[in-house]
């Protein structure tokens, strides 16, 4: 980045600390959030380049002194060789980020191959994702579920929300989960007690704050119906579980554990948006160049991208070669071994990409 880029930077950090000190501004908690989030991000940028500059000064101060007094030579060559790191540094911290990285998320969770078992794996994965939430101090919310014979899910659609305006939000921990997730153990339905491999997807998509596609009203078809709890029990009697279809695209989005139909159709409606928001940036990547389309983060269910093995306690993450012998704790929601794994090799290979 060239100096005048780099001064726009730091004048827009020092316009956001002004901004943030103004007690109105927290008046609307939305344009904090977003305000708080960004100078999160630039933050540590600032103080990198801060550090660098000092580190410049102090360089040629001891080049001078070394000049005329040799013991100063030995403090010179220390401090010329902190810098090559600092610049390393600032240099990753200003490759280009994903623009959801602080963003809240929608994860569908759908059985697959492997018919009963398939949607226990799916109610496994699910505990997984809350378990991991909890642990990060963030909200999941169920927002609407179908649920199998043996009590695990077909299809469940959970939202997890970050309390906080940190710049890594949910998306920036969770966003490769996207994918087939396959397990291989011993069913529950299995009497000789074979193990057999089966699998359920993961979709995960942003859920963004301010409105990026249209949605014409006259797309929609909105239907209303009686929430129902587990075996098909009904939990309201009233219509209050909402199912909008969105007619170009054939999207559906259901959400019944709201208390009023009017909030499960405002939740809906921020659901659908959010899927329509990852569909066009799937399409916007296909169409653009391999290194562009490598760097946008797809919902493609095609791709097998992990294996729980039970018998050998294992899980293998297959993007990035990852292998651990923790399955249990991993299902207890201790993921930060794999998700750094991955964040680590998306790193590497967008600094690659910067080098090349």
């Amino acid at each position: 980045m060239d100096s005048s880029s780099l001064k726009g930077l730091l004048e827009e950090h020092a316009q956001l600390e002004e901004q943030l000190a103004d007690p109105s501004v927290h008046a609307d908690q939305a344009r904090a959030r977003k305000l708080g989030r960004r100078y999160a991000e630039l933050s540590p940028v600032v103080k990198t380049v801060r550090e660098l500059d000092t580190a410049r000064e102090d360089l040629e101060t001891a080049k001078e002194l070394a000049a005329e007094d040799s013991s100063f030579a030995a403090e010179a060559e220390e401090i010329s060789a902190k810098i090559p790191a600092l610049e390393a540094k600032l240099t990753e911290l200003l490759l280009p980020r994903d623009p959801y990285d602080g963003s809240d998320v929608v994860m569908e969770i759908k059985s697959g191959e492997g018919g009963e078992e398939s949607a226990l794996f799916a109610g496994d994965l699910l505990r997984m994702y809350l378990r991991y939430a909890e642990r990060h101090g963030w909200k999941a919310e169920v927002l609407d579920s179908v649920d199998s014979d043996l009590g695990g899910f077909k299809d469940v659609t959970v939202s997890i929300k970050s309390r906080s305006a940190d710049v890594d939000g949910v998306w920036a921990r969770l966003k490769f989960e996207g994918g087939v997730h396959r397990v291989q153990r011993v069913p529950a339905t299995e009497s000789q007690g074979r193990i057999h491999t089966s699998a359920s997807g993961v979709l995960i998509y942003p859920e963004p704050e301010d409105v990026e596609v249209e949605i014409d009203p006259n797309d929609l078809r909105i239907d209303v119906y009686r929430s129902s709890g587990p075996g098909g029990q009904s939990v309201n009697t009233t219509d209050s579980a909402v199912r909008i279809t969105h007619l170009p695209t054939g999207v559906v989005v259901s959400c019944q554990n709201e208390k009023s139909q009017i909030q499960n159709r405002a939740r809906a409606l921020q659901v659908l948006q959010a899927r329509l928001q990852a569909i066009a940036e799937e399409e916007a990547a296909a169409k653009a160049s391999d290194a562009r389309r490598s760097q946008v983060r797809t919902v493609d269910r095609s791709e097998r991208v992990r294996t729980y093995n039970f018998a050998e306690n294992r899980i293998a993450d297959h993007r990035v070669n990852y292998k651990a012998y923790n399955l249990d704790q991993v299902l207890d929601g201790d993921l930060d071994g794999v998700l750094n794994a991955l964040i680590t090799a998306d790193r590497e290979e967008r600094l690659a990409a910067h080098a090349g």
